[in-house]
């Protein structure tokens, strides 16, 4: 037994269990690697629906290149802009620990990266595996400017599912048949809501049921007893999307780089931003068989693209040269809200060190919705009912709770739809427990939000129909296992998210 300076007794298997600590920290950075990329933002010609478009691309692909890192990695991401327009990047779902500055939004963590000018983002995975993505985040850049990042557990882990034999990202996403910044400009000159896409896009290629499209369908080409981790993102720009592959059970193991309790379905629905991993067995009779997504669309008599992506899953022993058709998914109707429900219940997390706050400090009560501006009659007043959309929201007096209070989902008078201008912020503490309810409003018509938490991820402890009721839900609140997500889609017509304003170490 040995003594220390104070004379206080130092036992030799505490010594060596500081050394065994010791030599495990340095065995984990060890495995740790650093990943150093170069990234160009540059105008790419592209071919799609027949028509080639100058699009704005990181290093000439379409989608960008994959960033597959393991858990503990750091990335040094090198951005050179020679593109003609200011443009950022953000890592969508990465918890940026003492690195906010390399989150990417423009004008809140950084200036833009002018069109010359080179800025290296530079950050850690702490903590988490699975299935993000990266993507612009200067105006509407990101409707070509994205990619998967995808996070495998540390040397010497595994997943908490059976190893599959075929990985494929499969990222979805919108085409607009004209320069995109020109369909923002005209949305935002016009004040009426933009012109829906084109097509929606597997992996940047429409496929087969889109004119000048089937040379190009992504194919993911598997063996019979494959088994195959999809990890899919929704990268369009704001429409939530089904996915679905014919005669195959899918099932879901992750969402936002968070495992999940495993369970099947036919159909997922992905929201823009959001990630869900999922996992088929190749058991089917070799053939071709179509991946298809389509939208899901809530609001009531608003447009939206109606038309179906495909991509094809190829079975390796299927007969060589097979003129047949692959066969198509059932997908649900675009406004099948009830396949929704049935498929977001089913989320529940796996055990983990993060625990559900239940002592709350902020209790918060957000609205949203889609506000309308007043304007006289003209080529810039093309909104409904002579008005112009208008949504923005920073000064630190943002309300806690609506200033008026009406019946969210009813019918809402008219007198309530123009709302106030300001730039405003609610100020939270650090290392306190935060509740939001987020609850839909029928301002125009009901539909569901995505809304993203950046560099950080919440619980999702409750959703339903109708006006929250605090008395009544909060009961039925999900305090043991509800899913962990960066990336909320806020439901017909409400949803209840907590977090710790900490650093999280597990």
């Amino acid at each position: 037994m040995e003594a220390n300076n104070n004379g206080c007794c130092i036992r030799p298997w505490f010594l060596m269990l500081l050394v065994v600590l010791k030599l495990s920290f340095i065995a984990s950075l060890a495995d740790a690697e650093t990943h150093y990329r170069d990234f160009v933002v540059q105008q790419t010609p592209v071919k799609r629906l027949c028509r080639t478009h100058n699009i704005i691309t990181v290093n000439g692909q379409f989608p960008g290149p994959t960033l597959a890192v393991r858990n503990g990695d750091t990335l040094v991401i090198k951005v050179t802009n020679r593109a003609r327009y200011n443009v950022t990047l953000h890592w969508h779902g990465i918890r940026q620990m003492r690195t906010p500055w390399a989150d990417g939004p423009e004008y809140v963590t950084q200036c833009p990266i002018k069109p010359g000018a080179t800025y290296t983002y530079r950050f850690t995975i702490e903590n988490q595996e699975g299935t993000l993505w990266w993507h612009a985040h200067s105006r509407w850049l990101r409707a070509t400017v994205y990619g998967a990042l995808i996070i495998f557990p540390k040397s010497g882990s595994s997943y908490p599912f059976p190893k599959p034999n075929v990985e494929a990202p499969i990222i979805l996403g919108e085409w607009w048949d004209r320069n995109i910044i020109d369909v923002m400009r005209q949305a935002i000159f016009t004040g009426a809501a933009p012109n829906v896409s084109d097509a929606y896009t597997i992996n940047g290629q429409p496929g087969d049921l889109y004119r000048c499209s089937s040379k190009g369908t992504t194919k993911i080409s598997v063996k019979s007893g494959d088994r195959v981790l999809l990890r899919v993102i929704n990268a369009a720009l704001n429409q939530q999307l089904f996915f679905s592959v014919a005669n195959h059970k899918l099932t879901v193991v992750e969402a936002d780089a968070a495992y999940l309790k495993p369970f099947t379905s036919r159909v997922i629905m992905v929201g823009p931003g959001q990630t869900t991993n999922v996992l088929l067995t190749a058991d089917q009779p070799p053939a071709r068989y179509y991946m298809a997504a389509s939208a899901y669309a809530t609001a009531q008599n608003a447009p939206f693209d109606n038309t179906t992506t495909t991509a094809i899953l190829e079975y390796q022993n299927s007969r060589s040269g097979s003129s047949s058709s692959p066969v198509l998914p059932q997908l649900p109707a675009f406004n099948d809200t009830a396949t929704v429900t049935a498929f977001t219940s089913q989320m529940r997390s796996i055990p983990s060190n993060a625990k559900v706050p239940t002592k709350i400090d902020h209790s918060l009560f957000f609205t949203v919705g889609l506000g309308f501006v007043n304007c006289a009659p003209g080529p810039r007043c093309q909104g409904p009912n002579n008005t112009r959309f208008a949504a923005r929201v920073f000064t630190t007096d943002f309300p806690p709770v609506p200033p008026v209070k009406f019946d969210y989902t009813g019918n809402v008078s008219r007198a309530l739809w123009q709302p106030r201008f300001g730039t405003k912020l609610y100020k939270l503490k650090f290392d306190s427990n935060v509740q939001i309810v987020l609850q839909d409003t029928a301002i125009f018509s009901t539909e569901d939000h995505p809304i993203h938490l950046h560099g950080y991820h919440f619980f999702v402890v409750g959703q339903g129909f109708g006006n929250f009721n605090p008395q009544t839900d909060t009961s039925k609140f999900n305090l043991v296992d509800p899913p962990v997500r960066n990336t909320i889609d806020v439901p017909v017509v409400w949803a209840v998210i907590r977090f710790v304003l900490i650093i999280q170490v597990r």
